[in-house]
């Protein structure tokens, strides 16, 4: 994932967090000066304890692996939300030559710290989401039925599972219109930390 001859460092400036590509440490130490170790700044330190913490919890077996089909769960437990053809792309960068059907923490580690670091994979906006669900509302009239929903999470885009789209109708219909109010829908979407 990353070049040898870079590392990038989390640098904090005017209260606004960057990635900085570094040289080689060992191109520094022939200069004389000390590359400072990524292990010693408290923000990527507290992203990797993050990530470690989420990987174990998946980790069934206490071997530093983790089944492939989590790797999804993990990262959206990190706050990242991809498409399914994002999250292969993905696991094929960390995946063993071979694929034995589990990811490895070091491989696992290093790729999702520079996601992290990146923003990438960011969950859409209040605001996004409600104009998606507008589009299709043809008639406008702010809500959608079971049926237009579920036809929509299977014949558009990428398509649901039958136990995916029974849990979100499940969230999603309101009990006593039996219709989806969208708006309402969409908060309950939301992270906790962009709920308003």
């Amino acid at each position: 994932l990353l070049c040898r001859s870079w590392r990038e460092q989390l640098l904090r400036k005017d209260n606004v967090l960057c990635i900085q590509a570094m040289e080689d440490p060992a191109s520094k130490a022939e200069e004389g000066a000390e590359p400072k170790a990524p292990e010693k700044d408290p923000i990527l330190a507290e992203i990797n304890k993050k990530i470690e913490e989420s990987f174990e919890i998946f980790d069934h077996n206490s071997n530093k692996t983790v089944d492939v089909r989590e790797v999804g769960t993990i990262m959206r437990s990190l706050g990242c939300y991809l498409s399914e053809a994002e999250l292969h792309d993905l696991i094929q960068e960390v995946e063993e030559e071979e694929p034995t059907g589990f990811i490895r923490f070091e491989k696992f580690q290093p790729m999702m710290a520079k996601v992290l670091l990146e923003r990438r994979y960011k969950p859409a906006t209040e605001e996004e989401l409600v104009k998606a669900f507008e589009v299709l509302d043809l008639d406008k009239k702010s809500h959608l039925t079971a049926e237009e929903l579920k036809k929509y999470m299977t014949e558009e885009g990428e398509s649901f599972s039958q136990e995916e789209i029974e849990e979100m109708l499940t969230a999603a219909v309101d009990p006593e219109r039996k219709v989806v109010l969208y708006r309402d829908f969409v908060t309950l979407m939301l992270p906790e930390s962009e709920q308003s």
